[in-house]
């Protein structure tokens, strides 16, 4: 090995060591600590939800999710060719035209309702005015 190049290795190294001890120097630090302590117990806690999800109860629970959204899925793309069955038959079409006269029948029922509410009054109003007419003739 040439000189140079010694004296390069022991720079290297040199800076390596020094790097290291300002590493550790800082890893003292309160705020360091701090933070190292607060990471450590975000691991703790991390490793206890773990293992908590691989509890048999909880694997069960997660499966049983697994398992109503398949089904969930499945009845959704179930009712979607319903639907596109209905309206390729016509059946929706129909059912809209149907649904419209029924309104119209049922307006005009309430329209014919309140006709014969005023026929009735006015029949009931020309009997008042025949009675009345009788008993002024009677007298």
């Amino acid at each position: 090995m040439a000189e140079g190049e010694r004296t390069s290795k022991m720079q290297e190294i040199k800076e390596t060591v020094s790097g290291a001890v300002e590493i550790m120097r800082q890893i003292r630090a309160p705020g360091m600590q701090d933070s190292l302590g607060k990471i450590m117990a975000t691991g703790a806690m991390t490793k206890e939800i773990i293992d908590a999800l691989k509890t048999p109860e909880m694997v069960q629970n997660i499966e049983n999710f697994r398992i109503m959204t398949e089904n969930i899925n499945e009845a959704s793309t179930k009712i979607q060719s319903t639907i596109k069955l209905l309206e390729d038959a016509g059946v929706l079409s129909e059912t809209r035209v149907l649904a419209k006269s029924v309104k119209n029948t049922i307006d005009l029922v309430g329209v014919a309702s309140q006709d014969m509410r005023e026929v009735s009054n006015a029949v009931k109003a020309m009997f008042k005015s025949v009675q009345v007419l009788v008993s002024d003739l009677k007298n």
